[in-house]
């Protein structure tokens, strides 16, 4: 009997720009330009953003009306609805419930495992929530323990567990830096070339 098929994908690189670099080229704060394709360590790279948004009085809402102007990357709506005939679709991401709500609305909300924020009473981001360490990998795991094929796309440092424990997992437009360090994971440049791979990986029809 054939395994059922579950596609997990990253969000921001993959499907969306990066909002903090949305957000940095908004407020002109060079030092939130720092992502996950840069800084392997999620912790050092949060609190650091947390200290950039106090000192530059950055509150949530600011955030979300940066959000509110970012659509998929070109393509991505044809490719989700590519996918989404052929297997299930998880977004998982190291962002946050309170960023995505626009975001996720032009994609017909599909469903998104992700964080959560600490904000006061005058909208300042005060801590973040991770729903569980490493929740990448461990939401492939437990898939795979519940009898699911899962293939697996991303494009940082923080998606290289994933892409390690899922049944097959890929890159997607990647930095160099990460192509070279792990060049076991093959690259996609488009979403034709991706739609190649994961039609391989999940015996999909064309």
């Amino acid at each position: 009997m054939a395994q059922p098929v579950v596609t997990c994908l990253d969000l921001e690189g993959v499907l969306f720009p990066e909002i903090w670099l949305a957000l940095a080229d908004k407020v002109g704060v060079q030092e939130l330009s720092i992502t996950t394709r840069e800084i392997s360590d999620y912790d050092v790279l949060m609190k650091k953003r947390l200290e950039v948004l106090k000192a530059h009085r950055i509150t949530l809402q600011d955030i979300q009306k940066v959000a509110s102007t970012i659509s998929p990357l070109p393509g991505v709506p044809e490719f989700i609805a590519w996918l989404r005939e052929r297997c299930q679709v998880i977004v998982l991401s190291d962002t946050y419930y309170e960023f995505v709500g626009s975001l996720m609305k032009q994609l017909q909300f599909p469903t998104i495992f992700c964080h959560t924020l600490g904000v006061d009473a005058n909208g300042f981001i005060t801590d973040y929530f991770l729903r569980q360490k490493d929740q990448k990998r461990h939401a492939v795991s437990a898939l795979k323990s519940i009898g699911f094929r899962v293939l697996a796309g991303g494009d940082s440092y923080n998606d290289v567990s994933m892409l390690k424990e899922a049944d097959a997992g890929f890159f997607f437009n990647p930095p160099d830096s990460i192509i070279q360090e792990f060049p076991q994971f093959p690259v996609a440049w488009s979403y034709a070339e991706f739609q190649e791979y994961l039609g391989r990986a999940g015996s999909f029809a064309s």
